[in-house]
Formats: C-alpha cells, sequence, structure tokens
C-alpha cells in the first residue's frame, strides 16, 4: 500500500512537470529526469521492505504448524539458522533437519507452538539486494494435559534478494527468555538447550549468553533514527556467571 500511494505520487509529480517540458531547457529536463529515477528507486526499496516484511511473516506462519519443509525453503541455499544455544545449521537440507529438534513434522493434536512475529525495524540495502532487520517474537508453547510455557525473544536477520525473489539469509534468534506456564516469571526461569549431539551444528554459538533472570541485550544492526548514533547498552553483571 505505501508503494502505491508512493508510486501514484510520483506519477502526480511526473505529470505536473510533463507539461513544462515542451519549454523546458535541458538542465531542466535531466533534473526531471534523475527526479524521476529517484522516485522509481524510493518505489522499488518499499517494495523490497514489504517482501522482506511478508518473508518474515510467513516464517512465523510456518513455524507455528511445524512445517518444516516450508520452513527450509525460505532460506537461500546457503542460509543458516541459529537458536539461541543450539549452534548454527548452514544450507537448506541441514536447516531443515535441524527444526526436528522442536518436534515431528506436520501439525499435532495437542500441540501448541505459536512465534508471533513483532515490531519489525527493516534496512534494505541502497542496491535493493540485502536487507537486515530486527523482531521481537512472543512464543506460546503447549501440549494438552502435559505442560505449557511463555517465551521471549529477539530476531537479528539477514536477507538476500536472489533472483528477484527475497530469501532468509541468516536468522538468528535471540532466546530472551522462557517460563512455566503455571509459575509463571517470578518463579520459573527455563534454561536454553545447548548443542544437540543427535543432529550437530555445523558451528558453534556465535555468542555466548544467559537469558532471563539474565539480562543479555542482542546488538542492534542500526543506529539511533534520531541521534544516528550506535545503540550502546551497558550489561549488568550477571550473579550467576560472575561476568557480563
Amino acid at each position: 500500500m505505501r508503494a502505491l500511494v508512493l508510486t501514484a505520487a510520483c506519477m502526480a509529480a511526473v505529470l505536473g512537470l510533463a507539461g513544462q517540458t515542451a519549454a523546458a531547457s535541458a538542465p531542466n529536463v535531466a533534473a526531471l529526469e534523475a527526479k524521476l529515477a529517484e522516485y522509481r528507486q524510493r518505489v522499488e526499496l518499499l517494495k523490497d521492505k514489504d517482501a522482506v516484511e511478508n518473508l518474515q511473516a510467513a516464517y512465523g506462519f510456518y513455524v507455528d504448524k511445524s512445517l518444516w519443509g516450508e520452513v527450509a525453503d525460505l532460506f537461500a541455499d546457503n542460509g543458516s539458522f541459529e537458536y539461541g544455544q543450539m549452534g548454527v545449521y548452514v544450507g537448506k537440507a541441514h536447516i531443515r533437519r535441524a527444526l526436528l529438534l522442536f518436534g515431528k513434522e506436520g501439525p499435532e493434536y495437542g500441540k501448541l507452538n505459536n512465534y508471533m512475529q513483532l515490531q519489525s525495524v527493516i534496512h534494505v540495502a541502497p542496491d535493493g539486494k540485502t536487507a537486515k532487520a530486527r523482531w521481537q517474537s512472543v512464543v506460546m508453547l503447549g501440549r494438552k494435559d502435559e505442560s505449557g510455557q511463555w517465551g521471549l525473544g529477539v530476531y537479528e536477520n539477514a536477507y538476500v534478494k536472489q533472483g528477484g525473489v527475497w530469501k532468509i539469509a541468516k536468522l538468528h534468534y535471540y532466546v530472551t527468555g522462557a517460563t512455566d506456564y503455571d509459575l509463571g516469571w517470578t518463579k520459573s526461569a527455563i534454561p536454553m538447550q545447548g548443542p544437540s549431539a543427535a543432529i550437530p551444528p555445523d558451528k558453534p554459538p556465535t555468542e555466548v549468553y544467559r537469558a532471563y533472570p539474565g539480562a543479555y541485550v542482542p546488538p542492534f544492526d542500526y543506529k539511533h533514527p534520531v541521534t544516528g548514533e550506535p545503540i550502546d547498552i551497558p550489561e549488568p553483571v550477571d550473579p550467576i556467571v560472575g561476568r557480563k
């Protein structure tokens, strides 16, 4: 919708100027062409931003229903998947196998597996070939008559456009915290899983940190939108590990 609105505005501006071009000098025509090229680029970048947002939303819907094949197909051939402290999986085939660590493929009766994709901040590169984005996620997990969990996390992802199609180049999900549904955040803090022995990752975790009650904040991929300064968040000392 934003792209369509800007396109209409661009067309109106160009039509308004077109009536003046007959008497316009060569420098004015060149300026008009440059302005039109700028509008075209802005429209294309807005379309790219929408495509990235839709791509990540599709990821969330597929994960919710354990559609591991569809999830893996959202990645570039050499894309990577990293979840908490489980390590890094590279390539579609290995990513699909790694997703089996979250349960068997396909929806199941009595299984809740929701990963909502929220609070997006998306930046598309000026050339329209790559993008980065940060997302917040609220997680609801459950097994009927067995257990339930609340979870929180932050994505810091990278995307690439290949053959005119946006794909996930790097998905890094930082687990902020997880808790038992009945006990709640004041009484329960579920620790993250480490690397699997059954389906080993290709690489170890890129960062070592502790989720809630730890207060680790994943680095921001973008600068402050008003001040233009990098966002530097002091990390408090963790009383368990005795260090930042």
